[in-house]
């Protein structure tokens, strides 16, 4: 056999070969969409069964049961309960500090604008002593102290009076 013709009959088998395969598929989809299986439905099958085998596997079944295990576990309790009150206690103290921040603004607008900050800067302001021993200055530090004090709990025998303190040699700023 010659080779040009030996190639020429492989192409013809091939374009045959591609034709059946053409039409079989065409005749499964005919199949499919005659049962009432659409491509998506299929898919959602194969998602399930595969997930099933998830479940069943011994990784999972493993995982799963360590996982219960340190959920019923007393640690994990505490942990939880402890994160729990330290979320009610920040809470508790940010509404406190934004009530007293929102009454301190409050007060602030009472005043006139001319007794306001008219010719310094905010951080210069903030750094002087007038304002550093100011009564609203006083209160919003005893507030961040309570705050500290609500949320870290007291460190040995510190009160929520001593957790800040500042001092002329320690200032806050």
């Amino acid at each position: 056999m010659h080779p040009v013709s030996a190639a020429f009959q492989v192409e013809e088998e091939i374009s045959t070969l591609r034709q059946v395969l053409s039409a079989k598929e065409r005749h499964a989809t005919e199949l499919k969409r005659k049962l009432g299986l659409s491509p998506l439905n299929e898919f959602k099958q194969n998602l399930t069964k595969s997930w099933q085998d998830v479940q069943t596997s011994n990784a999972y079944v493993s995982a799963s049961a360590t996982l219960d295990d340190i959920t019923h576990s007393e640690a994990y309790k505490k942990t939880q309960e402890t994160l729990s009150q330290a979320g009610q206690k920040t809470s508790a103290a940010l509404t406190t500090m934004g009530s007293a921040i929102s009454r301190k603004l409050g007060d602030m607008r009472v005043l006139p604008l001319s007794n306001s900050f008219s010719h310094y800067s905010i951080r210069h302001s903030i750094s002087m002593p007038a304002i550093r021993n100011s009564a609203t200055f006083k209160s919003f530090e005893d507030k961040m102290g309570n705050l500290k004090y609500k949320v870290v709990g007291p460190r040995g025998d510190e009160s929520p009076a001593d957790s800040v303190t500042p001092t002329q040699e320690n200032p806050p700023f």
